[in-house]
């Protein structure tokens, strides 16, 4: 292991276990870096790198760090500082991987730090957090969460084991990290299980051509990250098919992608095919967590934990509306496809969510707002979005931007 992995916690409290995992990784033959990320209290044991020289990178100055009588305000300032030096050492060269120790508190202050580091790279947090909701710190990169299941507060035969193997599997995500050198084009597609015939005839297409396809479940964190990658320059073109997270977005389903879904498209110039996928539904859990304003609307039960409800012409509309205000700010080529035979697998011909009146409020009011330009044009295609016609027609389309 060339680089080192970098251990990041609070010294204060947990000096002990920090030491414990580095002594961990150095028995794996690995290379470890203390990093103390404490605003209080004197550290346990000596770190690597001090709580000063982490704050010194605050964007005002270590003084902004630990000149703070607000306890709570000196973490925000600390994890802010701890994310700039976690890149600064990227940046640098010198980072083989990343692992945090720490509660509620201690996780949040550490996690921005590791969402700042390229996906790939090894990163992982042992939290007290573990076991619940962990969307607030781990976002759309590929922090692996590991549950203490007790607090990380001594060491003992329960936290030994599971520091132990926290250590252990960093270092061999650094030790036995893939390089990967792609040249291939790569191409963001966006997917849920009704588009799916759609996409994987898309992506087998494109595979043939030679392109990298990278496929992305949408239910939230799949469009930001698709996103992410986009604005980093790690997608070319990207093919937006599903879009069903507007609907979540708009009427308060679990799937959504927040309001910044589709702000990329004013800032990055790539290629952009998008559709309609899923718009016809509405996503929630099992059906006794589907809100009571909703009871008397047309229901699908999925599976015992996802909940499907039919959109209806208004909220089509509304999401039409959404949609259009952000896709006339793009910069790039953008091509909108419109399914006019339905815009998912339950949305054909006897199936539960068949509506073509709710289906044509939505093709009507985005044709109407979206502008058209030379660059930014709508097709509709006689067909269901899962019809093979529908994706031989998008990859006709893509190549057809590539070569423009």
């Amino acid at each position: 292991m060339n680089k080192p992995v970098f251990i990041i916690g609070t010294m204060d409290t947990k000096g002990k276990e920090l030491s414990f995992v580095a002594e961990q990784i150095r028995a794996s033959e690995g290379s470890a870096v203390i990093v103390d990320a404490g605003t209080s209290g004197q550290p346990q044991e000596a770190a690597d790198v001090t709580r000063e020289t982490v704050a010194k990178h605050h964007p005002d100055g270590a003084s902004a760090v630990m000149e703070h009588e607000d306890r709570g305000q000196a973490i925000i300032a600390m994890s802010e500082a701890l994310r700039i030096y976690m890149l600064a050492q990227h940046e640098a060269g010198k980072v083989g991987g990343a692992i945090g120790l720490g509660g509620t508190g201690g996780t949040s202050l550490i996690s921005p730090a590791l969402r700042a580091l390229p996906i790939g790279m090894p990163k992982a947090l042992v939290s007290t957090v573990a076991s619940g909701n962990t969307e607030p710190y781990v976002g759309i990169t590929d922090i692996a969460m590991f549950n203490s299941v007790i607090d990380i507060s001594g060491l003992n035969a329960i936290s030994r084991k599971i520091l132990g193997n926290a250590a252990h599997a960093i270092a061999g995500m650094v030790n036995h990290a893939q390089e990967v050198e792609n040249t291939k084009p790569a191409v963001g597609i966006t997917m849920f299980g009704v588009t799916t015939p759609c996409v994987s005839r898309v992506r087998e297409t494109l595979e043939a051509d030679g392109r990298e396809c990278l496929v992305f479940h949408a239910t939230g964190t799949g469009g930001r990250a698709m996103e992410h990658l986009t604005r980093s320059g790690m997608i070319d073109v990207v093919l937006d098919l599903t879009t069903t997270e507007v609907a979540d977005e708009v009427v308060g389903g679990v799937f959504r992608a927040g309001p910044e879904r589709f702000d990329y498209l004013a800032q990055s110039p790539t290629p952009c095919i998008l559709s309609l996928g899923a718009l016809d539904m509405v996503n929630f859990g099992a059906m006794d967590t589907v809100p009571e304003q909703f009871s008397t609307r047309k229901l699908h039960v999925h599976n015992a934990s996802v909940t499907l409800m039919r959109t209806t012409p208004e909220e089509n509309r509304a999401f039409a509306q959404w949609m259009a205000h952000k896709l006339n700010q793009a910069v790039g080529p953008l091509t909108v496809v419109i399914p006019e035979g339905g815009v998912s697998l339950l949305d054909a011909p006897d199936q539960p969510f068949w509506d073509p009146v709710a289906d044509n409020a939505l093709f009507e009011e985005l044709e109407k707002l979206f502008v058209q330009t030379d660059t930014h044009r709508i097709v509709r295609l006689p067909c269901n979005i899962n019809d093979p016609e529908f994706s031989d027609f998008i990859a006709q389309e893509y190549r057809s931007l590539i070569s423009s």
